[in-house]
């Protein structure tokens, strides 16, 4: 074998660099070489270049060029062979922990330097190159470390144009050429072969064999697939809460939507209602012209009758007339006496009759004016009650009001009393307020106490307060945070509802007090007083329902009924000034008196005859007038075509109004809840829009997850296929490598434990004489080793290799064994880059054109650097 000669691998290296020596057989066979590698197929990603500064302990390291097929990097500890191997580890996204040299990137950095630099040249020809438009034949990995651990990137093309800087670049750069920096079988670090390989455990060497087959990551995608599924069954579940909810949205909006048609219909209806309305202000005149007529007629009666009292009446004075004139003449005396006792017994007759008159009237005067004087004290209360509400239950009762609110704040009472009752109660239906004052009568002056205690203060209030006469009651009972359930022995009527339903009580206190007092959970509220004695007094009574009362203050019971006493509320009543005007009116009427009785007899009897006729005059104008509008209004209702057609109506225009008013207070209230048109169609569409697409997610959710499933089971099997076709070839490989020196040996696979057992026979011998690796010697156990990483190379694909230091516990036999059967898996791979690190001068290597050699300079120690030395030396 011809010595080699070394030669600078660079033209001119920094003053502080540590030269590097390639060895090539000389001139002649350089050039034979360059020749002969233009017909090597090299495959794209392999590593052209790399040149690192201030990167751990070294200034500058290269650059380094490599060869196409096999490197040998051959120097002292010391000389920056793991410093290259880390580089390359770094440069290409592996992390510090990998690399076996440092927990932080700051670390690479070397002391004293604000940076350190590394640039790393990748080969990008062949089929599987990465954007050669964009960069070219080659790509450039500049990577930047900062004494602050950050990390910036930028890729160049060939001619040296910046591409990008994106680490998401690089990482497609990485996926496209396969290159896995952190896959113990492509970069061999010590720190990893000897946790691995030189590792007694079973288990470590099987995790190596997963690692570096990648069926670790394989596993561990299926873990995290998995995982995820099960996350996606957890917002698939939740998601169907979600649905459940918009579901409910929708049908919800749905409703809102249908109930639009109803309110079509309804304003359908209101319109043939203001059609009927129109025709039916037409029926009762008619009917009252009829009416009229029949009227007039009467009256023609009437005056012809007066006409013939007057008549009658007229004949009777001319004959007291001459009667008298003829009193005046002579007359027997017995004549004469006999009319003067005929007119003494008249006038005493009259005499007796005009007393008992006289006393009539002073009696009717007499209740005339204590119904003047009632009415003015009543008036007076309503128009004091404009201001102050309280003054309706009595004249004094505010002032008693506020001296119990001054005596609780006093702290004279433990509870504060609760009064009048009717103050605090509030109807519901106005209407009814004479059927509930009916019902409660006394109890709405009542005030109600917690305790005997309070009722002798409050007893003392109203004798200081009130005057002198007829108090309110005061009811003594427990007060109650709640009010009492009364489901039990409540009446519940569909149809009417009960005082308690009627009424709107905010404290628990005043209706537990009003249930217990006059039960009004079992009294019934019906307008109608024909109604209330049919549904009491029939033959199958509401249950638990003591008694009823009508919208006049009718009592009616199930066998009796009692008429209201008074004819209007009092104190419940909410039109104050309706109720003033009407004791106003009552007032004004009282005050005309009687008139006095004299001889309006007569005179009656000549003004009945003028008032009739007066009558009957006016009704023909009237009737003439209501022809008249009888016709303007079939005129006009012609004219606004409300109704083009006559319409027969049945219903007095009274009931059509109510009914139509009753119509519009629906349409407005349900407009109201509904909104506005536009806005309930849109928000319909919506609800149903996200609901369709929330089912449409879930059911591709869950038809994704099915299909998941089918996929994950056959990925499982091939995944099984793919793990025993690895471990079968490995053992192969194995096999064929131990055969190569003439050793026996096993390789046991264990998926279900996780482990892999190696036992290995130096020579050939009988296989029960296998033994584990453990106890072999160190070279045999180091070129076991070898052809446990060789046997994996078989199996894996990587553009380029990497091994540090792998001949150091071999003997020079077992070296050169080894590294012949490495060079000869080189050989037979020559579209993949192999890079050795090794001490050794390796100066016994056959000469080859597809080896290539850079040894580093030993290092300079004249530096005391205490960081490098414990770096290199390790």
């Amino acid at each position: 074998m011809s010595k080699r000669k070394s030669s600078s691998a660079g033209d001119k290296p920094h003053k502080r660099a540590k030269p590097v020596e390639e060895e090539d057989a000389n001139d002649h066979d350089s050039d034979q070489e360059d020749h002969l590698a233009g017909e090597v197929v090299s495959d794209a990603g392999i590593v052209e270049s790399i040149t690192l500064k201030n990167f751990m302990c070294h200034s500058l390291l290269g650059p380094f060029t490599f060869g196409s097929n096999v490197n040998f990097v051959v120097g002292n500890n010391g000389s920056g062979k793991s410093a290259v191997l880390t580089a390359l580890i770094v440069a290409l996204g592996g992390n510090a922990q990998a690399t076996n040299r440092g927990s932080s990137l700051k670390g690479f950095v070397k002391e004293g330097e604000s940076s350190a630099d590394v640039s790393i040249t990748l080969r990008n020809k062949g089929r599987d190159a990465y954007k050669p438009d964009v960069y070219g034949t080659a790509i450039v990995v500049d990577l930047r470390i900062t004494r602050e651990g950050l990390r910036t990137y930028k890729l160049k093309s060939k001619s040296g144009l910046l591409v990008s800087n994106k680490k998401e670049e690089l990482l497609s750069i990485l996926d496209n050429f396969n290159i896995q920096v952190n896959n113990p079988v492509s970069v061999l670090t010590q720190e990893m072969s000897k946790y691995f390989l030189h590792s007694k455990g079973e288990g470590d060497k099987y995790k190596f064999f997963m690692k570096a087959t990648q069926l670790d990551q394989m596993r561990e995608d299926f873990v995290y697939i998995k995982t995820t599924k099960h996350l996606t069954e957890d917002k698939v579940e939740q998601h169907s809460e979600c649905l459940k909810d918009l579901k409910r949205k929708y049908l919800e909006k749905e409703d809102r939507y249908k109930s639009l048609a109803s309110l079509d219909e309804m304003h359908t209806k209101l319109e043939e209602l203001q059609k009927q309305m129109a025709w039916a202000l037409v029926k009762p005149m008619k009917e009252k012209l009829q009416s009229d007529r029949r009227s007039t007629e009467k009256f023609d009666e009437k005056v012809e009758e007066w006409k013939v009292s007057q008549e009658f009446k007229t004949h009777f004075i001319s004959q007291t007339t001459f009667l008298l004139l003829s009193m005046h003449r002579p007359h027997p005396c017995s004549v004469l006496k006999a009319e003067v006792q005929k007119r003494n017994a008249t006038f005493k007759s009259t005499s007796i009759k005009m007393k008992y008159t006289s006393s009539v009237f002073r009696r009717e005067q007499e209740m005339l004016q204590r119904s003047v004087d009632a009415n003015r004290r009543n008036l007076q209360t309503m128009e004091s009650s404009r201001s102050n509400r309280l003054r309706r239950f009595g004249e004094h009762v505010p002032a008693l009001v506020n001296a119990i609110e001054e005596a609780y704040k006093k702290g004279q009472f433990k509870q504060k009393p609760r009064g009048p009752l009717g103050y605090h109660i509030s109807l519901k239906d106005p209407e009814m307020a004479l059927a509930v004052e009916s019902c409660l009568k006394g109890q709405l002056q009542a005030f109600t106490c917690d305790n005997h205690e309070d009722e002798r203060v409050l007893q003392g209030l109203m004798t200081r307060v009130l005057p002198r006469g007829r108090r309110p009651a005061i009811i003594t009972s427990s007060f109650l945070p709640r009010v009492h359930d009364t489901r039990k022995r409540a009446v519940n009527h569909p149809e009417y509802p009960s005082v308690l339903q009627a009424l709107e009580i905010e404290d628990p206190v005043v209706a537990n007090c009003l249930i217990d007092q006059k039960g009004i959970e079992s009294v019934l509220l019906i307008k109608n007083r024909t109604d209330a004695r049919r549904v009491m007094q029939g033959r199958n009574p509401p249950q638990n329902c003591s008694q009823a009362f009508s919208k006049e203050g009718d009592q009616i019971f199930t066998n009796r009924t009692y008429t209201a006493e008074q004819t209007r509320a009092n104190c419940l009543s909410g039109d104050v000034e309706e109720e003033i005007r009407c004791v106003y009116m009552c007032g004004c009427s009282v005050r005309v008196g009687l008139p006095l009785k004299t001889d309006q007899e007569v005179m009656r009897c000549k003004h009945h005859k003028k008032h009739y006729e007066e009558k009957r005059s006016a009704h023909l104008r009237n009737i003439q007038t209501l022809e008249a509008n009888l016709e303007s209004k079939e005129q006009e209702l012609q004219a606004k075509k409300i109704s083009p057609e006559r319409l027969e109506v049945r219903r007095t225009a009274r009931s059509l109004d109510s009914e139509i008013s009753r119509l519009k207070v629906k349409i407005t209230t349900q407009q109201e809840q509904q909104g506005d048109r536009e806005e309930v169609v849109r928000y319909y569409h919506e609800a149903l829009e996200n609901y369709k697409n929330m089912a449409q997610k879930m059911k591709n959710l869950n038809g994704f997850i099915k299909s998941l499933d089918n996929v994950m089971n056959h990925r499982l099997q091939v995944y099984a296929e793919l793990r025993r076709f690895l471990s079968a070839r490995c053992k192969y490989y194995f096999d064929s490598m131990l055969a190569q020196r003439g050793y026996t040996g096993s390789m046991t696979f264990d998926h279900k434990n996780e482990t892999l057992s190696i036992s290995v026979q130096p020579g050939q011998g009988n296989k029960a004489d296998l033994s584990d690796m453990r106890s072999l010697s160190g070279g045999e156990r180091s070129f076991s080793t070898v052809c446990f990483v060789l046997s994996l190379w078989a199996i894996t694909e990587a553009p380029f290799r990497c091994l540090d230091e792998f001949d150091v516990y071999m003997d020079m036999v077992n070296r050169r064994i080894s590294m012949d059967m490495m060079l000869k898996v080189a050989a037979g791979q020559r579209y993949r880059q192999f890079i050795f690190l090794t001490p050794q001068s390796m100066s016994s290597l056959p000469v080859s054109k597809l080896i290539r050699i850079l040894r580093l300079k030993d290092p300079d120690r004249s530096q005391n650097n205490t960081q490098r030395t414990q770096e290199e030396d390790e």
